[in-house]
Formats: structure tokens, sequence, C-alpha cells
């Protein structure tokens, strides 16, 4: 068993020279990737960066916390239309307006985390539906926010282009290694809230509330900045994901967003930074990429095609995808209720003990 003898060892970011060296080989692989990956494939790169950071974010509201959220898509649309708006009509550089969308979302994430004081389990899922679902109409309904024909985004410039020093983000891989950047930053900003003082209350309000009171943890406090930083993070992460769609209208974030995103931490693992990465990466591949065409997976696809015409219609066979998705949930729920990360633990642990 691994003892820890000073609060040292708790916190320093690489807990062995094993987890160093993965680490960097890791960091080598991401910023190399460009050189042996097609380009066309950097699209969905910056969607998964973009999930990871939701993920990471929304983990830290109901993994560590354990307070239920279904209305992330609404912060993730904040994030959106604050970045792009903010640069497009008033001329706010791109880093000014991403960090002030993300604190826009943080200050309706704390309004959101009051009703968190006096409603837990689905009483507190509904009213972050009903938030969510909220914005989604509000932002359809008002001009300014182009209504629900949408919005463009304006040319990204990371410069300060009106004092003429430009540094335009005008491909795919130029995104990538922004949105790496800026990923790399609030994985390990989360990675080390979770081991101060705040981490450790958000925990023990999620084991149990009513012993942490007693404990002296103020639970007006840490609930209401537990959706604020969560809603932080689904800020930026929508600022992001603005710039690589380009293109987006109110109904892009809808209830199966909301959804799709609890599942990411789910079949990643509640309570690990590193399972919502997983979940975050697993979750986005199978959407756009491995479960968009699904009559073309190989045997299977064919297989479910037949079937949708014999029993179906044709129309309905991309709800496949979203029943494989279901499938998956269930299956890590019933099997292994850790998520993709306890079968992480599970592996380690086999490769310290072989060959016995």
């Amino acid at each position: 068993m691994d003892m820890k003898r000073d609060y040292y060892e708790d916190v320093q970011l690489f807990s062995s020279g094993t987890v160093l060296f993965w680490s960097a080989a890791l960091l080598a692989f991401l910023l190399t990737m460009p050189l042996f990956v097609p380009s066309y494939y950097f699209y969905l790169c910056n969607i998964i960066l973009v999930h990871v950071i939701l993920a990471v974010g929304l983990n830290i509201l109901v993994g560590y916390t354990g307070q239920i959220s279904l209305g992330h898509a609404g912060f993730f649309a904040i994030g959106a239309y604050g970045t792009a708006l903010l640069m497009a009509r008033l001329g706010v550089p791109f880093f000014p307006a991403l960090i002030a969308s993300g604190l826009i979302a943080a200050f309706f994430g704390f309004v959101i985390g009051l009703p968190a004081l006096r409603l837990e389990g689905p009483y507190l899922a509904i009213a972050t539906l009903g938030f969510g679902l909220t914005i989604m109409h509000v932002i359809g309904r008002w001009e300014v926010f182009g209504g629900r024909m949408g919005i463009s985004t304006p040319p990204l410039d990371i410069g300060l282009p009106r004092m003429g020093f430009s540094v335009p983000v005008d491909s795919d891989i130029k995104i990538y290694y922004l949105i790496l950047v800026i990923a790399m930053i609030m994985v390990t900003g989360a990675r080390n809230l979770m081991k101060t003082r705040v981490g450790r209350a958000f925990v023990a309000i999620r084991d149990d509330d009513i012993a942490a009171e007693v404990m002296g943890v103020n639970l007006t406090v840490y609930k209401t900045l537990s959706f604020a930083v969560s809603a932080f993070y689904a800020g930026v992460a929508g600022g992001l994901f603005a710039f690589v769609l380009g293109f987006f209208d109110p109904f892009t974030f809808n209830l199966v967003l909301s959804i799709v995103f609890l599942v990411m931490i789910v079949v990643g693992g509640l309570g690990s930074v590193l399972g919502a990465i997983m979940g975050a990466t697993l979750i986005t591949y199978l959407q756009y990429e491995l479960l968009k065409n699904i009559q073309e997976l190989p045997v299977i696809g064919a297989a479910l095609v037949k079937i949708s015409q014999k029993y179906l219609t044709v129309i309905g066979l991309q709800n496949f995808s979203s029943i494989a998705l279901g499938l998956i949930m269930i299956g890590i729920v019933i099997f292994e209720p850790l998520g993709m990360f306890g079968i992480w633990i599970r592996i380690k642990k086999y490769w310290k003990t072989w060959p016995f």
C-alpha cells in the first residue's frame, strides 16, 4: 500500500517517475499529431478537447460534489454566444472575451446553485433541466442573439487586431493547438483544485452534507461555488466550441446535449479527472465518427439496414446511435460502476501483480 507521509506527496503533479514519463510521452504524442494524422481528423480532435474541458468541469459538480445537473448545455450556450458576440460586436480580443463568457456562465451557475441548497436528487435535476431549456428558448427569441437563424463567429484572432498585432488562427490544426493548451491548463487546474481545501469540502458534501456541515463546511458557499466553477468550465468550452463550428443556432444546445454530457462522465467514471477525459473522448468519438454513419459499419451496418427496412424505417436508422450510447451507459452502470476509470484501475493492478 502506498503511504503518503507529507502533504507535498498528495499535491505534487507527478506522483512518480513512471507517471512523469508517460505524461511526457502523451504530451509529445499530442504535440506531434499533425505530423502523422490526416488534417481532416482535427475537426474531431477539436470537438473531443472541447468536450474534455466541459466533462472535467461537470465532474467537479456531479462526481466530486454530488449535485446532479441536466442544464449544462445552457452554460455551454452562454459561453458560445458570449464569446462570439463580445468579439464580433464589441471588438473584445479573444482571450478576454473567452474569460468573460466563462465568468458570465459562472454567475448563472452561482444563481442556479442557490436552489441546490434546498433541492437534491431528481428535484435538482429538474430545476437545472428547466434552466437549460429556458436558455435555449430565450436565445432563440431574441434577435440580439441572432434569433432562430443562429450566428456566425468572427475570424479567430488571438492577438490584438485593433492595435495592429494580429495572430490569426485560420485552420483546424491551429485551432487544435490553441484548444490543447487551454485544455491542459483547465485539466491541471481541476486536478489541483481537488487537492485543496475547496476540493476536500466538495467531496465531504458529496459523501454526507450533514456531517460536512457539522465539521464546519459552509454548504451555502461550497455548493454554489461548485456550480459556479463547473459553469465556468462549460462557458470556456462553449466559447471554444463556437469557433470549432463557425456557425451555430440555439437548437445546437438542446436537452439531448446535456444528457450526452452526463453520459460522458458516468461512462468515464464519476469523481475522477482521468475518467472524465476518457468518457468525453469515447462518447465524442462514437457520436461524431463511429456511429455517425451507422449503416457504413462493417457487418453490423448492413444488418441494421435490413432490420430497419423490414420492421422500421430507414429514416430512423440514426436513432441506433442513441440506442448504442444508452446501452453503453447501462452496461457501465451494471458491470463497472466506476466506469472506464475503474477498468483502468483494474488493468493497472493486474500488471502490478503480474504474473501472479
